[in-house]
């Protein structure tokens, strides 16, 4: 499991100087619930995960996802491009020769992609709406170039401080409209909506606690959140009935977290044990897709 040490270009602290006083020139022209279309795929769909750590650190969303598609009977394909730590044009620069392997591949249906999640980093996503656009705009296009009809969305980032910190709605607001704005410039795309998600887990919705024994179920980190147990079902859960449109079977066991320790690694765990009301997150992911 990816747990090394995450050095971050920019800290909380760093977002809160630069962002206390949130200003844009540009309004929403959009709520955001867009919702891209899926090519017509002949054989086994395929989806590309692009990001850094909220997708693959205590938990992995590609491995997820793919769990849930085949206790659902989905017969889908994933790939991956993911380095911790950075905005997407450095994901893609990292991995650049699996990267563009990838995006020229084709496929006889006239695209090699139906699905694509791209995930910026946070501190892009929340003060600099121009790289945001610039870099969705740069993975778009090699993405369309073998892939023209792919249904891309673009994932809203969930606020980098604690539910209890009184400037949370103010972070979620801005993260949320800026991703509303970038993705408007992008063909065929609309929000994974985990900023908004993640925010109902914490303010109770569907009756979900994320305290126990006073301690954080959704994520853990001082710096940047990363999800545990119960954040990652909920991502998961809530990729599925955005694509799909409905919510997925649920195997009794997920290949889950054992912890956050160094010595800890994701195996298979029963749902019911590992995750603390996979019931209420359900209905809170179902509820935003």
């Amino acid at each position: 499991m990816k747990k090394c040490i995450l050095i971050l270009g920019v800290s909380v602290s760093t977002l809160f100087t630069s962002c206390n006083n949130f200003t844009s020139k540009n309004s929403i022209v959009s709520d955001g619930n867009n919702k891209p279309k899926a090519p017509k795929a002949v054989g086994p769909s395929r989806i590309l995960f692009i990001g850094n750590s909220q997708l693959e650190y205590f938990i992995s969303a590609p491995i997820l996802f793919q769990e849930l598609c085949n206790a659902s009977n989905k017969n889908i394909n994933i790939d991956q491009l993911t380095t911790l730590g950075v905005g997407l044009d450095k994901v893609y620069f990292t991995n650049k020769t699996e990267a563009n392997q990838n995006f020229s591949n084709i496929d006889k249906d006239g695209n090699y992609y139906d699905y694509v999640v791209l995930q910026e980093s946070t501190s892009i996503a929340l003060k600099n709406i121009e790289k945001y656009r610039s870099n969705l705009k740069m993975l778009a296009e090699k993405i369309h170039k073998n892939s023209p009809d792919a249904a891309i969305y673009v994932y809203q980032n969930m606020t980098p401080l604690p539910y209890t910190d009184s400037q949370y709605n103010n972070y979620y607001k801005e993260l949320r409209k800026n991703t509303v704005l970038a993705t408007a410039f992008i063909k065929n795309a609309g929000l994974l909506r985990i900023g908004d998600a993640v925010k109902d887990a914490y303010s109770g919705k569907s009756g979900y606690n994320y305290l126990k024994n006073n301690t954080d179920n959704l994520c853990y980190g001082q710096n940047t959140p990363h999800f545990l147990n119960d954040g990652g079902f909920l991502q998961a859960v809530l990729l599925y009935t955005t694509i799909f449109e409905k919510k997925p079977i649920i195997p009794k066991k997920l290949i889950l977290s054992t912890g956050t320790g160094d010595n800890d690694s994701m195996r298979k765990q029963e749902v019911s044990k590992a995750i603390s009301d996979p019931i209420a997150l359900e209905e809170i992911a179902y509820s935003n897709k």
